[in-house]
């Protein structure tokens, strides 16, 4: 099913702001879109809207070709899962993932067939007699899913639904999650803070700040080419430098003199209607390069090395005081305290507008 957002808003009474405005989406039949951002932004707002738990102030959501903006969340065909796993304690594994069934009054066969065949794709044949109690977090994860999965719904809502799991469940779910999406063929729309989740899972992002949605696209698309400063700060681990500077006869010259950078003729074509203005470049860890052989070069220093296996990240810091967050493989020497020469890789430079935060190099 096809889910399409039209100038969709919500404000909440007694409020004077809107939480959400302005929204406008389309997120495809089989899409897993995930909708990205900090606590706050408006993310859980709008997935709830979609499932009828919050009304619409303002704008149209339409199912396909239905708007259902007043239609109640038993009616939408949707299944929604939890952040909580919100199982009943007292039943059975089977039972939680029936309730829904034998509430639509189904006939035992079908809850038969429905509960048993969710239960193979979700690996949990073994624990259909068990109580929530007596399985691990991963399990009861997937009981909740498996609830969502036997009502055959068009669209699967998903609200943070890893997040209670310690970090290699969270690993394991994450891979299980694409597997079975891409079985049952159906749209998914999934909300979370962990950029991780976003990356490894979505065919599409949404990644929303402040109740407004500051891009859309691949997770690809994301780290290659981020839209404005924020996506660029949000989006990498560790996260994008970025330096405040100027552009003046075709260079880069930072803040405080300590980085002069030449960019790439392609990037200088762009960057002509910004001569003498205020410019701010993005840089990410890994694209920096160690040596003193390259046309633009800066000395920093060491102040602290996390070594990750296959690669080091170095802190350091420039002339100036200003810290750059520097990655590199694993096996470089490097050492704490001393100074080192690094370069850039110019095709790798994102430049921005410091007047607005948009990018300028598409």
């Amino acid at each position: 099913m096809k889910v399409i957002m039209k100038n969709l808003g919500k404000k909440y009474e007694g409020r004077e702001e809107f939480t959400l405005r302005h929204i406008d989406l389309e997120i495809d039949h089989q899409d897993f879109c995930v909708i990205l951002g900090p606590s706050g932004c408006g993310k859980t707002t709008l997935l709830r809207m979609i499932a009828g738990l919050n009304s619409i102030t303002e704008g149209d959501l339409y199912f396909n070709e239905r708007r259902v903006n007043t239609v109640p969340p038993k009616d939408r065909d949707i299944a929604m899962v939890f952040q909580s796993y919100a199982l009943y304690p007292h039943m059975t594994v089977y039972d939680n993932m029936a309730f829904s069934l034998n509430m639509r009054k189904e006939s035992k066969k079908v809850i038969d067939e429905r509960v048993n065949e969710a239960a193979r794709l979700l690996q949990i044949e073994n624990n259909l007699y068990a109580k929530p109690a007596d399985i691990s977090g991963g399990q009861r994860q997937r009981v909740a899913l498996g609830r969502a999965i036997v009502r055959n719904p068009k669209v699967f809502l998903m609200d943070e639904p890893l997040s209670n799991l310690d970090a290699k469940l969270r690993e394991h779910m994450r891979v299980e999650l694409v597997r079975i999406h891409k079985q049952l063929g159906t749209t998914t729309i999934y909300v979370t803070h962990d950029q991780t989740e976003a990356m490894t899972m979505a065919t599409k992002i949404i990644l929303m700040n402040e109740g407004k949605i500051q891009q859309v696209g691949k997770p690809d698309d994301f780290y290659n080419k981020p839209e404005n400063i924020f996506v660029a700060r949000f989006i990498g681990s560790p996260t994008m430098n970025i330096i405040k500077g100027k552009y003046e006869n075709g260079k880069f010259i930072s803040e405080n003199n300590t980085i002069t950078l030449t960019p790439s003729d392609k990037d200088k074509e762009v960057l002509k209607n910004f001569e003498g203005k205020n410019v701010t470049i993005g840089i990410r860890p890994e694209r920096f390069e160690s040596g003193s052989e390259f046309t633009d070069t800066f000395e920093t220093k060491i102040d602290v090395i996390e070594m990750l296996g296959k690669e080091k990240t170095l802190f350091t810091t420039l002339k100036d005081g200003s810290e750059l967050v520097i990655s590199t493989p694993g096996h470089y020497k490097y050492e704490e305290g001393e100074v080192h020469t690094f370069g850039f890789d110019v095709s790798a430079i994102h430049y921005f507008d410091s007047e607005n935060g948009e990018r300028i190099n598409k």
